[in-house]
């Protein structure tokens, strides 16, 4: 199998690489975004981009990919609706509408959250733009496309977030994980569960489109 990677720097994409990597049955792996995913591998090449958003210069290099995994986010922490759209639905959209014309065979999966509003009207405004960018990507022609909403992600493998708090509340967090995963199963899953989760339904598939975390930890 042949991997495209978005977001292959930030905490979830970090572990999918880590998983694609170490998968004898992945090929090779192109990591799209702004920086380099960084450790060197044979199976891995760095796509750098100024914007991800705007792939028109480097179409000829997204074909002949089984799958594309999208792990690429932003916190909607302190932004507008307006900017967090941008930095969620338009960027997704442009960069998943390129691919679909490009290689409408391969699977597409999407990393949204727990909570998110596929109705689109609810008044929480990070789940609104999500359910949006959900329905737009389902809407797309692509072999198949899943919606991953995890909730809470423990990183594994010395992974980090790029977030100062966020890696503050891991670490505070690490030692409570083992009692977390016994009493809320169903709320928590790990960096290497997300990825070998993608690398499954990429395989296999899977009976619905938006998976949970329950689904998440069951693949």
């Amino acid at each position: 199998m042949n991997v495209l990677l978005f977001g292959a720097t930030g905490m979830v994409g970090q572990g999918v690489l880590l998983e694609c990597l170490r998968d004898p049955g992945v090929a090779r792996v192109l990591a799209v975004g702004r920086r380099a995913a960084g450790p060197a591998h044979e199976k891995l090449r760095d796509l750098v981009v100024p914007d991800p958003a705007d792939l028109s210069a480097v179409e000829s290099q997204l074909t002949g990919f089984d799958a594309c995994f999208f792990c690429l986010g932003v916190t909607s922490a302190g932004l507008s609706e307006e900017r967090y759209a941008r930095l969620t639905y338009d960027l997704t959209l442009s960069a998943a509408r390129t691919l679909a014309r490009l290689d409408p065979g391969m699977t597409f999966v999407y990393v949204s959250g727990t909570g998110t509003d596929s109705s689109e009207r609810g008044r929480i405004m990070w789940a609104r733009v999500k359910g949006r960018t959900e329905n737009a990507l389902l809407a797309l022609p692509f072999k198949a496309a899943y919606m991953f909403r995890p909730a809470y992600i423990q990183p594994l493998d010395g992974i980090q977030s790029r977030t100062r708090w966020y890696r503050v509340a891991y670490a505070a967090i690490a030692p409570l994980y083992p009692a977390f995963r016994r009493l809320f199963p169903g709320a928590v899953t790990t960096t290497t569960q997300v990825g070998r989760a993608m690398l499954a339904v990429a395989r296999r598939g899977f009976d619905r489109p938006v998976l949970e975390t329950r689904d998440i930890n069951s693949l």
